[in-house]
């Protein structure tokens, strides 16, 4: 029995989705004098709201204040924002 129990664990865990990478873009600020920023982050939340909430200390931790997360996406995306993040390109 036990081991039917620890096969039917194993089996339920293989299930499981995979974690998708996500990525978000987002703009940001310091001031004083005022800075303006695009960049391009991991995240783990694969929604703007969870990726604003996971962007906004790491940003904090910098100087920079996170105005908005424009949006989420997949690998698919990184090469079309990789020159409009420039040197903000996956730095937070």
């Amino acid at each position: 029995m036990p081991r039917l129990f620890t096969l039917m664990a194993a089996l339920a865990l293989m299930t499981l989705p995979a974690q998708a990478e996500c990525y978000a873009d987002y703009k940001a600020k310091q001031d004083d004098p005022l800075r303006l920023h695009y960049g391009v982050a991991q995240v783990s939340a694969c929604d703007p709201a969870g990726a604003a909430a996971e962007l906004a200390p790491r940003l904090a931790d910098a100087g920079w204040v996170l105005l908005n997360v424009l949006g989420v996406f997949g690998p698919e995306g990184l090469e079309e924002r990789k020159a409009s993040a420039a040197e903000y390109f996956l730095r937070f």
